[in-house]
């Protein structure tokens, strides 16, 4: 059985300007990349900007195991899936970090046959978005502290700074570090830390930013720090945004590469769904929208965590509403969440189609078929499914590519006719406890939010800043409804833990962490690292 690399090296995939003559855009609207990549530029947006939109079919799980479900490959087949019945569909994924690539889960540009290409890119450097976001994060770290070195006219308070450089590697060292040190010549010492660059609040400010001047504006609205006096202070009061934004001027433009069977996907932005938003960039998916009758995209990690930040964060920031949400399971997940048993796994799928109809958007549900499924299992999960209303079928993408993905795509396309009345789960007036205990109790299943000491002063000072009506990304495990990942299945009345909450001035929203959830990963006993070689100018063991 062929790996997933060695399908792509054996695949010969079209010019990157076939691609983007196919789904009519002209070759002044892209930045080619190589032969196999470009990036769509603004004329392409202003040229299609009064275009009608497709219809939006968002992908998300249940609660998945440490390996993942197989979102962005259903993703891909179901574009695929799509061509094979005649329709038009364009992907807007997220782009993989480094961090899982060498970390756990290896490569992360779909499976089998339904995969984006070119997939060694892809998982890699690809086209410098992530390198760009890292820099300009880290150039507003150096302009802080060397502010504060040279006179610190701001009078910043160095305890109080928020903004932490970052990596996109795995690499639980750095999580805390001390800086400074070595004399006056180095800075003032401080603490301050690493987290993963798709964390950054840089990068949810890319990913719902709409233009370059907007992501400026965004970025000079990050909030810092404090004063000695007690003053709040920003990126643009140091004038950082100008630069920022200068290593950001190409990293705006979504890329476009293709799947193994020449349909466009448009990749743009990586957000994990357990730390951060977990949505690729609102301009990849308007873009799509317009390039395609459906624009299929997919929200990291189980519905408790992508989805809900994809229709309460992205959709309320950029008026999107989705058509169709698509509810991903494998049966080897519903076998953890059961601890070996199917059928008191079930509960996890059950919980999370009776989220997802809270939304009031249709729902289909889909099992990522493995080869060792048996059909009485499969016929289990579709009796269950038809039990609760919710419409059901098989994907076999990964073995069959796009021909895995036709009953699939037959679904969708049927469910994105059917009437809806979406609505997001909470209103903006909402303060942001409530907003927390809505999502806690309507979609976790939980009773009661408990704050930190250290979480009840941060959100003070957040309501300080204005910040009690923005939305909030919950940050906790993926692996659980709750914020213990061991806690599996359908939790009920459990207690969820906040320990500290963030502002997001710049994107929009406001972070709460929950549990022991970590903004810088760290690596496994034995990390995907060890797997991955170069010989004779091939890159193997990305999976």
């Amino acid at each position: 059985m062929l790996t997933d690399i060695e399908i792509t090296q054996a695949h010969k995939a079209l010019p990157i300007t076939e691609i983007a003559e196919n789904v009519g855009l002209l070759p002044d609207e892209i930045d080619l990349y190589g032969k196999y990549k470009a990036k769509i530029t603004d004329d392409a947006f202003a040229r299609l900007s009064d275009k009608p939109n497709g219809k939006l079919v968002l992908v998300t799980a249940i609660n998945p195991t440490p390996a993942g479900e197989g979102k962005t490959t259903i993703s891909v087949g179901l574009s695929q899936g799509f061509a094979k019945i005649g329709k038009n569909a364009t992907l807007a994924l997220r782009e993989p970090s480094l961090g899982p690539v060498f970390g756990m889960k290896g490569g992360a540009a779909g499976g089998g046959y339904s995969q984006v290409v070119p997939m060694e890119d892809i998982n890699l450097h690809f086209t410098g978005d992530m390198h760009a976001i890292t820099a300009a994060n880290n150039l507003l770290c150096a302009l802080i502290d060397n502010h504060i070195c040279h006179g610190n006219v701001l009078e910043i308070d160095p305890r109080t700074i928020t903004t932490r450089r970052c990596l996109d590697m795995n690499d639980r060292a750095l999580r805390d570090v001390v800086i400074g040190l070595g004399g006056k010549i180095n800075g003032t010492p401080r603490e301050d830390g690493f987290i993963i660059t798709v964390a950054t609040e840089i990068m949810a400010i890319l990913c719902l930013a709409t233009d370059l001047d907007d992501l400026k504006e965004r970025f000079g609205n990050i909030h810092i720090g404090y004063s000695y006096s007690g003053t709040p202070v920003f990126a643009r009061d140091l004038s950082a945004q100008g630069a920022m934004t200068a290593l950001m001027k190409d990293a705006i433009n979504p890329n476009l590469v293709q799947t193994l069977e020449g349909t466009a996907a448009i990749i743009h932005g990586g957000p994990f769904a357990n730390i951060a938003h977990g949505c690729n960039s609102v301009r990849a998916t308007k873009l799509a929208l317009k390039l395609g009758d459906y624009c299929i995209t997919e929200a990291g990690f189980g519905s408790d965590l992508g989805a809900e930040k994809f229709i309460d964060i992205k959709c309320r920031a950029a008026g999107l509403v989705p058509d169709c949400i698509v509810l991903v399971s494998t049966i080897r997940a519903l076998k953890h969440n059961g601890n070996g048993e199917l059928s008191k796994g079930i509960v996890n799928l059950e919980r999370h189609i009776e989220n997802l109809k809270q939304f009031d958007i249709p729902v289909v549900v889909t099992v990522n078929v493995f080869g060792d499924d048996t059909e009485e299992e499969l016929r289990y999960i579709e009796e269950k499914c038809a039990s609760l209303g919710a419409d059901f079928a098989r994907a076999e993408v990964f073995a069959k590519g796009g021909e895995g993905g036709m009953e699939l795509a037959e679904k969708v396309a049927a469910a994105c006719e059917k009437p809806s009345e979406f609505s997001a789960l909470y209103p903006e007036n909402l303060t942001i406890e409530e907003k927390i205990e809505t999502i806690v109790k309507k979609i976790y299943g939980g009773a009661i939010v408990e704050y930190l000491p250290s979480a009840k002063k941060s959100l003070a000072a957040i309501k300080e800043l204005g910040g009690d009506k923005l939305p909030v990304c919950i940050a906790k495990t993926q692996y659980s409804l709750s914020d213990d990942p061991k806690l599996l299945g359908s939790p009920k009345g459990f207690t969820i833990c906040i320990r500290d909450l963030k502002i997001n001035s710049g994107a929009g929203f406001v972070v709460a962490y929950a549990g022991s959830i970590l903004t810088m990963p760290g690596l496994p006993k034995v990390p995907s690292a060890n797997n991955i070689d170069v010989n004779d100018d091939k890159i193997s063991g990305l999976f």
